[in-house]
């Protein structure tokens, strides 16, 4: 930019911003920013210095940036990698500006004529589509919601912040109406999004970066899970959402764990077999024994009629 607007001074934003193929509410804001832009030291006379305003723009201090920077291959191998990262997440940037990008540096590097992109540009659903218009736009959005932690579908009006990356997922982070709270929604489990007419009225609060970015708010209204971990299961302390209480001289490792339902939280720890004991609360200890006993029922069933028995092997019983 900074070239560009030493070439045409006084040019207007209007005119600018149709040339550099932005809008000009984006061309302003990016004027702002080259205010904190400059040299190491960041003193005033180290920072890029300009006048501008919709009807002018020119720049009396350039801080040395006087024609475009060239990436160096190191630069541009790190920029691809990052760039082809994004892209594939659903709903972090736009993917056709993403892989114009890609393909741009990629013809800068090999000296060829960019001529757009080789490979077919993959298309963003159409409810991360709706979701991005809605931010740009400052639209409150209407969600069908597939809650992985309830196994259950739910519909809510939603008034949405900003899209965050959380263990390499990206999130809706947005106030819901019907929580009365932030919440964060996963792209992927947005079945359905609808942008509304109204416009995104998030309390002043809950626009804060860090609100609401842990996946399990620690709530006392959501029930807490005990567990006691074997020494060779203690990876699933880092895996899942637990907060780790206390270790034992044996190296097992004692843990909570919030849930939203108890069929949900029996089937996980199921899972784990005889990696995890549940100490707590008595209601989740009584679902994952009825849940086993009925596994190892039907087992020793299937054992006594033969159907686990094979040739060559001994016959398969209850554990």
């Amino acid at each position: 930019m900074v070239p560009y607007f030493q070439a045409n001074p006084g040019i207007s934003a209007a005119e600018a911003a149709v040339e550099l193929g932005v809008t000009t509410k984006q061309l302003m804001t990016d004027l702002n920013q080259l205010w904190m832009c400059g040299l190491p030291g960041y003193g005033p006379g180290d920072l890029i210095d300009l006048s501008f305003s919709e009807e002018s723009i020119e720049v009396t201090f350039s801080a040395g940036i006087d024609r475009p920077l060239r990436l160096t291959s190191p630069e541009a191998t790190a920029l691809l990698v990052a760039l082809r990262s994004i892209a594939d997440l659903p709903g972090m940037v736009d993917p056709s500006a993403a892989h114009a990008a890609i393909a741009k540096i990629e013809s800068a590097i090999s000296g060829r004529k960019f001529e757009g992109p080789t490979q077919p540009v993959p298309v963003a659903a159409p409810s991360v589509a709706t979701v991005r218009s809605a931010l740009e736009n400052v639209h409150a959005l209407r969600l069908v919601y597939y809650s992985a932690s309830r196994d259950e579908v739910s519909e809510r009006v939603v008034d949405p912040i900003r899209i965050v990356l959380v263990d390499n997922n990206s999130y809706l982070q947005a106030w819901c109406r019907q929580a009365e709270g932030v919440r964060l929604f996963r792209l992927d489990r947005i079945e359905e999004a609808t942008e509304l007419d109204e416009p995104a009225r998030p309390p002043a609060d809950a626009t804060d970066e860090s609100a609401a970015l842990d996946l399990f708010v620690d709530d006392p209204a959501v029930p807490l899970a005990r567990l006691l971990i074997r020494p060779d299961y203690a990876w699933v302390v880092d895996q899942y959402p637990m907060h780790r209480v206390t270790t034992h001289p044996d190296g097992s490792v004692e843990a909570t764990m919030r849930f939203a339902t108890l069929d949900w939280m029996a089937r996980l720890l199921l899972g784990f077999g005889a990696g995890v004991t549940v100490l707590g609360p008595p209601e989740l200890v009584a679902a994952v024994r009825d849940r086993s006993g009925t596994a190892l029922a039907a087992y020793a069933e299937l054992a006594a009629d033969g159907v686990l028995q094979t040739p060559g092997f001994e016959e398969v019983g209850p554990a």
